[in-house]
């Protein structure tokens, strides 16, 4: 029977995790059955309206809440409100046969294997062959939960663990069953990766998979360290988070972020099914988390766990648990020398300075790095028959920024070897046969940038296996692709006639030497280039300008120069909007102020699923500067027809909130609803594939026979929207929903996004609405209430509402 194509799916357990993946489903557009068990009992609201067991709403009453949950969600797991639509609520006793439609079922109730496997028979039961059917679990056997099924299901059956949040987390492991076909793994793995934006290792069936296996071994051991050294809970985070490259969460406000409940329940998983004396013992967990489970202290779930947020006189206050007495007291301050010396060290660098160090931190550091190193070794070939899987997916699963393997190559493989056997540590096998090799790294990079992994199976190394769609603009400049550039860009030769100009600025911000690389590299692409585009592999795509250097300036008294910084960079993206080739944005994450401006000059933009984007220059007291202002206008006003007398106000009204309230997309579907993205645009799920993605959206531009926009005059709505405007303004400084500051950059916006002070219907030119852009711009560089806002930005993180 031939596999089905994915278009529609259904999902099996409403609870938080079924309910994230069935939105996650709708965020690539995939119409989603979510269903639940027929409660037993009436609530107490249902029975006011009269409704019985029998009433539909009864019946779909956890698929109902699952899904209306989602909007209430703060982790969004909804790129836009309007994908709710695509997820229908059933139940599984009504409407299990409403999978005989679907192309994908995936199963994530209750970790009970009993109820699993009464769960798959009847899904086999409701099952058309060519349907893919996979569990969610975290843990339990994938065989297992099947064996009482019919060959022919299982050959279409495999594990599918997403992480939590689906949306965000990139990590998914597939696990196969004994008679999973090579095609559906072939056709889940692309369409998991491609479609659902995921991150895939493949795991075997044993307990917890790879990334619980050793993130809850890592976990687990940090606490019985903690309790060993009689350390606290702030000594322990303040060396596992950023000093080991694990998320500033570190250890225990990870746990409370994943509930100790759940943990325990991953970590007895192991501990039930291992036969490893050793590795029972650090599964066997401290007494002191039974007892916080028994007293509710879960996390985040129950608001409190290791740590509790309190409100007293003094404001809200985070105490920290001693697990010593069971009590709360104040957070104290951790310190250490050694983690100090490595906050401005390369992270393979700080690593080994930490755990080489000769004091409580660094012994610390060095006695649970080599644990889980040598745990994770030794899991080879059971968990993964690969290292790049493993630290794949504690990369992607636990945001850590390097694996275990990658971790000890940082801190050096046979020295520290030396050192554990020194201390009477059993090194595994396949870890010695690689040294006696005279192998002494896990991983190796040649000269052109790919990179090589150490197979134990072969005893060889082996070239990390990368999709010929992802590019790496690293491994490019290692091939010799450099074309120009400076310490804040790059233009590179991707191939095909298309180059990349890629920033690579402190932050991500844009700067002066930036700015002259754009119009450097525009000349450049017109001679030499079909194409380019504008992206990076940063963390994000752009943050905006280096306020910074605009405080300066101001506070010196320098404003010729920032006048002529302005226009340069409005120079240069008119180059841009205007170059004689085509030019595609491939905006990610933050794209915010000078970021946003940059690709709304672009031909097209080529976005993120996950992108950020905003013209947040309110929040330190400015405006956009590069022609954010002339740019949304047009893109909320092109669809009118010239030759007819439409009131433009409401048009530009949508252009003045959305830069007055500093609106930021919540994902690039959001910004096409917002309409800072245009229909035209596109999206890219998988970040790791939004360069290629971008390419071949400029080659297809190419193809089409691209012809540069032309410039076309503006109409402004003049004077009577500019008098509105303030007049709302006004009353709603009276009204004391804005301060007077805010009121005066309100005011300069409406100025330059109604034309200034002309009549009505006026047609202008983009030069003329960048020239009043630029005045207005400087007008609010005197402001010494500007200044203040940026130095609050600056200083804190936090916008100042003066």
């Amino acid at each position: 029977m031939a596999l089905k194509e994915i278009r529609k799916a259904a999902v099996l357990g409403a609870g938080v995790m079924g309910a994230t993946i069935a939105a996650h489903l709708a965020n690539v557009g995939i119409p989603t059955y979510l269903l639940d068990i027929v409660p037993r009992e009436l609530t107490p609201d249902e029975e006011k309206k009269g409704l019985t067991l029998e009433s539909p709403e009864v019946r779909n009453r956890l698929s109902n809440m699952g899904k209306q949950d989602l909007l209430k969600n703060k982790q969004k797991p909804l790129y836009r409100d309007s994908n709710i639509d695509l997820v229908t609520p059933g139940n599984f006793e009504d409407d299990m046969v409403k999978l005989k439609d679907v192309d994908w079922v995936i199963e994530v109730i209750v970790e009970n294997m009993d109820i699993k496997k009464k769960v798959f028979k009847q899904v086999e039961a409701n099952w058309t062959p060519g349907t893919i059917v996979s569990s969610n679990t975290s843990g339990l056997s994938i065989n297992e939960m099947v064996s009482d099924n019919s060959a022919e299901f299982r050959k279409h059956f495999l594990g599918t663990h997403f992480f939590n949040p689906p949306r965000w987390m990139k990590l998914l492991e597939i696990i196969p069953c004994k008679e999973t076909t090579d095609e559906v793994l072939t056709y889940m793995h692309r369409f998991c990766e491609k479609v659902l934006g995921k991150g895939v290792v493949f795991a075997k069936d044993t307990p917890n998979f790879i990334a619980n296996r050793i993130g809850t071994y890592a976990m687990a051991y940090t606490m019985k360290l903690m309790e060993k050294e009689k350390m606290t809970i702030e000594e322990v985070d303040v060396i596992t988070g950023p000093p080991m490259g694990h998320p500033k969460s570190a250890s225990f406000r990870t746990l409370d972020m994943v509930g100790l409940d759940t943990f325990c329940h991953v970590a007895r998983t192991v501990y039930d099914k291992s036969t490893d004396p050793a590795e029972k013992e650090v599964f066997d967990l401290p007494p002191f988390l039974q007892k916080m489970v028994d007293k509710k202290m879960l996390g985040d779930k129950t608001k409190q766990g290791f740590y509790k947020k309190v409100k007293d006189e003094s404001g809200k206050q985070i105490l920290t648990l001693d697990y010593n007495t069971m009590e709360y007291r104040p957070q104290e301050k951790a310190r250490f020398d050694i983690i100090g010396k490595t906050k401005n060290a390369e992270l393979a660098e700080g690593y080994k300075m930490l755990v080489e160090a000769d004091e409580k931190a660094g012994h610390f550091a060095w006695e649970l790095t080599k644990y889980f190193m040598v745990y994770s070794a030794a899991l080879i070939p059971e968990i993964a028959d690969d290292i790049y899987n493993v630290d794949r997916a504690m990369r992607w699963g636990f945001n850590w920024k390097l694996g275990p393997f990658e971790s000890w190559d940082a801190i050096g493989v046979k020295e520290s070897v030396e050192k554990m056997k020194a201390e009477g540590m059993k090194i595994p096998a396949n870890v010695e046969e690689m040294l006696a090799k005279g192998f002494e790294s896990f991983y190796k990079e040649d000269e052109k940038g790919a990179l090589s992994y150490y197979d134990f199976a072969s005893k060889s190394y082996k070239t990390v296996p990368v999709s010929a769609e992802i590019i790496s603009l690293p491994a490019l400049k290692k091939q010799g692709k450099l074309v120009l550039g400076n310490d804040d860009g790059s233009l590179i030769d991707m191939g095909d006639g298309v180059c990349c100009l890629e920033m690579h600025s402190p932050r991500q911000a844009v700067s002066p030497m930036f700015v002259e690389l754009i119009h450097q590299a525009i000349e450049e692409a017109e001679k030499n280039f079909v194409g380019m585009v504008i992206g990076n592999q940063a963390g994000n795509f752009c943050v905006g300008a280096n306020v910074a250097l605009i405080m300066m300036a101001a506070q010196g008294g320098e404003f010729e120069m920032i006048s002529s910084a302005i226009k340069s960079g409005q120079d240069a993206l008119l180059k841009v909007k205007y170059s004689r080739i085509p030019v595609v944005g491939a905006p990610f994450q933050m794209t915010l102020g000078g970021g946003m401006e940059i690709v709304l000059h672009c031909d097209r933009i080529q976005a993120a699923g996950d992108t950020f984007m905003g013209q947040v220059e309110m929040g330190v007291g400015l405006i956009p500067g590069w022609g954010g202002n002339k740019e949304l206008l047009i893109r909320f006003t092109e669809g009118l027809r010239d030759d007819t007398k439409v009131d433009l106000l409401p048009y530009v009204q949508k252009a003045f909130e959305a830069i007055a309230m500093a609106t930021v997309s919540s994902s690039a579907r959001h910004a096409q609803e917002l309409g800072f993205l245009r229909k035209t645009d596109k999206v890219t799920v998988n970040l790791d594939y939004l360069l290629h993605d971008a390419k071949q959206t400029v080659l297809g531009m190419v193809l089409e026979g691209y012809e540069p926009p032309r410039p076309k005059p503006i109409k402004v709505i003049g004077e009577y929207g500019l008098a509105a405007f303030k007049a709302g303004l006004q009353n709603m400084l009276w009204g004391g929903y804005i301060s007077e500051h805010d009121m005066k950059i309100a005011n300069e916006v409406a100025y330059v996004l109604c034309g200034g002070n002309v009549k009505p219907d006026t047609l202008v030119s983009e030069q003329y609405l960048l020239d009043i852009e630029r005045e207005a711009f400087l007008r609010l560089c005197h402001e010494e209430k500007t200044h203040e806002r940026i130095t609050a930005i600056l200083t804190t993180g936090k916008p100042l509402r003066n």
